[in-house]
């Protein structure tokens, strides 16, 4: 059987181009995995996303000026306050999603970054907007909010 162009079985080229607006790859996100130890346990620091109050990593789109790092350093201070060294190397990457308008979601592979953590202040851009929780690792395992994120911290536990 040959299928003409004007044959119903042929997409139409617009059809097409809308299709593949919607099988773009993964855009890349940052993010912060900040750890600490206190009273002789390692804990984690989680954020709540802001629309579905899912917990979270402190994470956000590359800033282009800077070292994938130093974004990770940037978004721990601005959505938990969090002052410190990120590591250069990422320690871990996962596949995820970022909840868009309406429901729509987009498809991203998160970069994560290991935070050496110095100190923590009440003073930054997103203060009141999240809830902020340190957690042992078992803890931050039963919190987590993705699959992905969950591989991470069994990952740092190990």
């Amino acid at each position: 059987m040959t299928i003409s162009n004007d044959s119903p079985y042929e997409r139409p080229s617009w059809l097409l181009s809308l299709a593949s607006m919607f099988r773009r790859p993964a855009r890349v996100q940052i993010a912060a995995l900040c750890h600490r130890k206190r009273g002789g346990v390692q804990e984690v620091l989680l954020i709540t996303s802001k629309t579905t109050r899912r917990w979270i990593l402190p994470k956000g789109w590359p800033i282009l000026s800077y070292n994938a790092h130093r974004t990770a350093a940037i978004e721990a201070f601005e959505e938990a306050g969090v002052i410190g060294t990120a590591r250069r190397k990422p320690f871990a990457t996962f596949l995820s999603h970022k909840g868009g308008e309406a429901g729509f979601k987009i498809r991203t592979r998160v970069l994560v970054f290991l935070v050496d953590v110095e100190s923590t202040t009440t003073d930054y851009p997103e203060y009141g907007k999240r809830d902020v929780r340190w957690v042992p690792i078992d803890e931050a395992i039963k919190m987590a909010g993705d699959p992905g994120l969950v591989d991470v911290l069994e990952k740092l536990k190990a």
